[in-house]
Parts: structure tokens; sequence; C-alpha cells
């Protein structure tokens, strides 16, 4: 019987489906409005998975629109009460469930101070979305195993229906037209080598730069909680600033390469690092000779990492289970985290 995490994960692409149906001309008319209030400065309000989907929006935002974005420690507005200088800019929230305390004050208190509010969020029925201007709902349908996938993938893909919408893109808005055909490919290509290298495994990096570092944060996320593998996230332009001391024979590495400028880079820490005796995962599209597992690629380079990470999900369900651990039932965690 396949876990709900394996099955959550390839709904994937019909919930970016459906939030195209449901969700898309609420994300147009918020585009249309900021365009016309042109905040100069955006803030970004989440914690796990959905802290890694705002890394997304981060670099995006600022790679096409030119937008600073800052990650908002939640803890100087709920337990410092820090004055904010907000009034006109732009502050996002991301969240499955809506529901945690320090998200939906920390909310309140940015529209109190005069930001403009939105939240992404899967359950728009909840204290997070009525703390908020404008609600947005991911459309991932209930999700039920602990381990976030399908509500991740369609985090990424509100942000980037968002910024097509401000940035009036249509390139990227027709690839994502076509996302949930691409998302069903990603889904086919076959990862179980990374589940022969890392069954044993106790520790690893995931390396990944640009769009996708967010991807790498939210592997190593997965790897430790539904994998027990102790897992650390670098950007490929950080690895060697210490990093790389830990690295021995053997130890493990998942580098993430999809298409764009950072590409190269990371292709070739991947031969350097195999040369140190690292047991390199490089995975990277087709035209990559040096892979050792095959990235598939979108209509747009901007949504590639939606496709990294449904390849890895898959993988990373069979790989809990080849390790002995029931990867809907992580040790010692909840669905919902309420933190103040």
């Amino acid at each position: 019987m396949a876990s709900l995490m394996l099955e959550e994960a390839l709904y994937s692409a019909e919930a970016v489906a459906a939030q195209h149906m449901y969700a898309d001309e609420g994300l147009a008319a918020l585009g249309r409005e900021l365009s016309r209030i042109s905040p100069r400065l955006a803030l970004t309000v989440a914690r796990g998975s959905s802290d890694h989907a705002a890394s997304y929006f981060a670099y995006l935002v600022m790679q096409r629109l030119g937008i600073p974005v800052v990650s908002l420690p939640m803890s100087l507005v709920t337990l410092h009460q820090s004055p904010l200088a907000v009034e006109g800019q732009l502050a996002v929230a991301l969240s499955q469930s809506g529901q945690s305390p320090d998200l939906v004050d920390t909310m309140k208190a940015l529209s109190a101070a005069g930001a403009h509010t939105v939240a992404l969020v899967n359950k728009q029925q909840s204290p997070l979305a009525e703390a908020c201007h404008w609600a947005v709902p991911l459309c991932a349908g209930e999700e039920k195993s602990v381990a976030a996938t399908k509500s991740y993938i369609t985090s990424l893909s509100a942000v980037a229906r968002l910024v097509a919408h401000w940035h009036n893109d249509d390139k990227l808005l027709a690839a994502l037209e076509n996302l949930p055909q691409r998302l069903h490919e990603a889904a086919a290509h076959d990862w179980s080598a990374a589940i022969e290298v890392l069954q044993p495994a106790e520790r690893i990096m995931v390396v990944g730069r640009g769009l996708g570092f967010a991807v790498a944060l939210e592997a190593a996320l997965k790897f430790k909680e539904t994998c027990a593998i102790q897992a650390e996230a670098f950007s490929g332009a950080e690895i060697k600033h210490g990093p790389m001391a830990l690295i021995d024979d053997g130890y493990p590495l998942l580098i993430f390469a999809p298409r764009g400028p950072e590409q190269q880079g990371l292709i070739d820490l991947a031969e350097e690092m195999r040369g140190r005796g690292a047991r390199v995962l490089l995975a990277a599209p087709d035209n990559v000779a040096s892979r050792d597992l095959t990235l598939a690629v979108a209509d747009d380079e901007a949504l590639d990492p939606l496709l990294a990470i449904q390849s890895f999900y898959l993988m990373a369900a069979r790989l809990s289970e080849a390790r002995g651990l029931n990867p809907d039932v992580p040790r010692h965690l909840s669905k919902v985290t309420r933190t103040r």
C-alpha cells in the first residue's frame, strides 16, 4: 500500500491544475493591485516548508521585479513588539494550515502598521486568511500526511503565478498552463539510484543555488523528517566557506543543478567533490552527461525547481520506507505546528 506522502505528491499536478482554475483570477487581480501600489520592499512570513516556498518567492521577485525581499523573524513582532516601518510595503505569509498563532499575530500587526498583507494559504477559512487584506487559496486539497508535498508545490506555483501577473510575464503564464503535464513527466523519472546510495546514510549535504536553493532547503527538511537522515542545505556558493571540511570518503551530497546561470558552477562543484571522495548524486537535465539523477525541464526555467522537488518527493517517500520508517507519521511531529 502506497504511503499518503507518495499519493499526495503524485496529486500535485492535479492540485496545480485546480489552482489555475480556481485561484488564477484572484492572483491576477492581486498582481494588478501590486503593480498599482508599487511596493519598494516585501517581507515574507512563514515557517518550515512554507518558509522554503518564501525563499523561492524572494528570489523570483528580486530576479524579475528588482524589489528587495526580506524574511521577517516573527519574534520581532510577537516577543519584542518591535515597531516596524512597513506602511505601504508588501507582506506575504505562506502557510498550509493558517493556524499558527505567531504567524497570525504577526500578519495582524503588519496589517495594523499599514502593510499590504497577503496570505497564500491552503485552508482559506483560517485565522491567517482573516488577518490579511488578501487571501489566495493554494488549492492543494486536504493534506493528510504530516510531510507537506502538494501544498509546497502549489505554494511555488502560486508564487510563480503572482509574479507572472505582477510582471505581465506572458511567457511564464504560458509555461504555468503546461505545468501539470510537466509535473507528470517529472513524476515518471526514475530516482531509484538515490535510494540505493542513501538507504544506509546517516548524514547528507543538499546543495542548490538561485531559485534551486529553495528546493535544497526543502529536500534537506524532508530527509530529516521522513528518513531520519541528518541533512543540511547549502548554497553552492557557500559550501567552500567551511562546510567542505566535513566531506570525507563516501560523504553523500545531493546537488540540484537545474537550468540557469548557476548550473555550470554546480556541475563543476559535483566534479570537484567527487575528486575529494564524496558520493555525489548530481540531479540535472538529460543534456548533462555527468548527472546521476535526471531533472525534468519546464517551459520556463523559473518552474524547473517545481519539477525537481516533484521527482525528489517520490524518491524520499520510497527511501523512508526502505529505511523501515513511515513517511506519513514522522517521529515527534504533527501536521499543525503552533508557535508563539
